[in-house]
């Protein structure tokens, strides 16, 4: 939850503009956006991802159809897109399965290693790109030791969303996206 206080971590002033950017192994583009720094918790740093903000700049290219909050935690392999409900909004959360995130002055960057853990709005909860995982992990050589830790990391996410874990629920990030609504005026 936001400090109201204004006691945080935070790398930036809220509202500052960032950028993510997320590459494949061996540095080969995936994609990125334009964000807003919204402050941080005990969870990590959150970012805000616009309504009609474009993700680009890889072989997949995207819109983001509501208002959304990115955790990006400080000492895990992975950041979390928390949506909001919309007709053309599939899921209300996307977990990719990274590199530990790196902060570059206002660039965020990881590392995306195909596993994705999703939730549905109806609670379901899956992990998505196994077969993409399987193959890039020989195509693009990624080390036996990236490959366990992100399997590890994958099973503890799993087992984190169908737990109800803390950092992984909308009534963690919901402050979040009121704080980037206040910013932004939306």
């Amino acid at each position: 939850m936001p400090d109201p206080a204004g006691r945080s971590a935070a790398r930036l002033p809220a509202g500052h503009p960032v950028r993510g950017r997320y590459t494949k192994w061996g540095g080969l583009r995936h994609h990125g956006a334009d964000l807003v720094y919204l402050g941080a918790d005990e969870h990590g740093d959150w970012l805000g991802d616009p309504a009609g903000n474009s993700w680009s700049g890889g072989p997949k290219e995207f819109t983001s159809v509501t208002d959304n909050v990115l955790l990006v935690p400080r000492d895990r392999g992975l950041t979390a897109m928390f949506y909001q409900a919309h007709p053309e909004q599939e899921f209300e959360l996307y977990v990719d399965i990274t590199t530990v995130p790196v902060w570059d002055g206002d660039l965020v960057t990881a590392v995306d290693l195909d596993l994705d853990v999703i939730r549905h709005f109806d609670g379901t909860v899956l992990v998505d790109d196994e077969d993409e995982f399987a193959e890039h992990r020989v195509s693009l050589g990624y080390p036996d030791e990236v490959c366990a830790g992100a399997v590890s990391e994958c099973d503890r996410v799993v087992s984190e969303v169908r737990g109800g874990a803390p950092h992984f629920a909308m009534a963690t990030a919901e402050p979040w996206l009121a704080v980037f609504r206040d910013l932004t005026g939306r």
